[in-house]
């Protein structure tokens, strides 16, 4: 079964409580998009707004609706290793961090204890579209799984697909048959099928999703078009 997964580019707390509340019936898990404006131009919550996320990285409150969602944080910033383990304290359940950032290995190091166990954290590790299958293999062992990026440029949403990700999904799936790989950006049901059949697990949709008149619907309209026989 091919899971499809909300991708919130939050502008703001209450932006991501708004976009929460549209999906929070029609899926388990949502990812959120932060971006701090350095390794990407554009700058989301809570980058844009830390007041609510230190309350809830003390554990002061909680992340909307984390009686019914699981949250993983897709982390486009420029200093994950002083950061990620914010995240984590925020209720991640999975975490990204990007491949072009600086200190990856040191970073996917740091977070080992926190994968350990039964609850531990599932850790990523995104690559772009144009990278090569080999790339993965100084991550593999520091991993749960692979994110692969239907666009380059990375921390925006509503970007044209880039059809080299269907060769890397392919390459990935026939070295690490077992590897879970998802897909973020470009995602669209004209592309969920092919995305599937290359080797995908999961997809992680933005503007398909919330730029549609029916969030909910959407969602049931990719899942059914990915998992079409």
């Amino acid at each position: 079964m091919i899971e499809i997964i909300p991708a919130i580019l939050p502008k703001s707390f209450a932006d991501l409580e708004i976009k929460l509340g549209l999906v929070r019936e029609a899926t388990r898990a949502v990812q959120v998009d932060v971006v701090d404006g350095v390794y990407a131009p554009s700058k989301t919550w809570p980058y844009a707004d830390r007041e609510a996320f230190e309350e809830i990285v003390r554990q002061e409150r909680g992340m909307p609706f984390w009686e019914d969602i699981d949250f993983e944080f897709d982390c486009m910033i420029a200093h994950p290793q002083k950061e990620i383990e914010e995240y984590i304290a925020a209720g991640a359940t999975r975490v990204v961090v990007h491949g072009a950032g600086q200190g990856i290995v040191e970073v996917l190091e740091k977070l080992q204890p926190s994968r350990a166990g039964d609850l531990g954290v599932k850790v990523g590790i995104a690559l772009l579209p144009g990278d090569e299958a080999g790339v993965y293999a100084q991550y593999a062992a520091l991993c749960n799984f692979v994110q692969v990026m239907g666009i380059v440029q990375v921390g925006f949403q509503g970007h044209s697909f880039d059809a080299r990700a269907i060769d890397l999904i392919t390459s990935l799936r026939e070295l690490y048959p077992e590897l879970t790989i998802q897909v973020d950006g470009g995602v669209t049901t004209e592309n969920a099928r092919a995305l599937a059949a290359a080797g995908a697990n999961r997809l992680v949709v933005g503007s398909a999703i919330f730029g549609s008149d029916d969030p909910a619907q959407a969602i049931a309209a990719l899942s059914r078009e990915a998992n079409r026989k």
